[in-house]
C-alpha cells in the first residue's frame, strides 16, 4: 500500500508511522469499532467525495449503536476527512475514517474506555488499476 504523509488522529496530524495504538486497547480485544470506507475522485473541479454526509451518518450511528460517545460532530468528521485529503494531496484515493475503543479498560464494558477517531487516506485507482499490479 502506498503510504501517505498524515493521518489524522483524534483531532491532530500525525506521521503515518507514528499512528499507532495501544496493545491492550479495548477494540483490538473485543472487536467494537466502526469504520467506513470512502471513495475521492479527481474531477475536473478538483477531488470530489462520494456520499460524504452519508458515510459519516452512518459511521456515527453505527458508534451509538455500540454504545459509543463520539468525540467529534458529523460536521468535524466530515471537515477532517477533506482536510485530510488536503494535507496528503490526494485527488484520487480511499478514505478509511475509524471509530473505536483505545486503551483504558480491560472489561467487557468499555465505558471506561476512550472513543478515539481516526482518518487514513491513501491513493488508489480502479479497481481495474489495482488488478494489473
Amino acid at each position: 500500500m502506498e503510504k501517505t504523509d498524515k493521518i489524522w488522529m483524534d483531532g491532530s496530524f500525525i506521521d503515518w508511522d507514528q499512528a499507532t495504538i495501544h496493545v491492550l486497547s479495548h477494540t483490538l480485544h473485543y472487536g467494537m469499532g466502526v469504520f467506513e470506507g470512502i471513495r475521492c475522485y479527481e474531477t475536473g473541479s478538483g477531488p470530489a467525495v462520494f456520499r460524504l454526509e452519508d458515510h459519516v451518518k452512518r459511521m456515527i450511528k453505527g458508534a451509538e449503536c455500540c454504545m459509543m460517545r463520539v468525540p467529534f460532530s458529523e460536521k468535524e468528521i466530515m471537515n477532517a476527512v477533506l482536510e485530510t485529503l488536503r494535507v496528503n494531496r490526494i485527488k484520487e484515493g480511499y478514505i478509511r475514517p475509524l471509530l473505536f475503543y483505545g486503551y483504558g479498560t480491560m472489561s467487557l464494558n468499555p465505558e471506561r474506555s476512550p472513543v478515539r477517531c481516526c482518518i487514513a487516506v491513501w491513493p488508489w485507482g480502479t479497481w481495474e488499476t489495482r488488478q494489473s499490479r
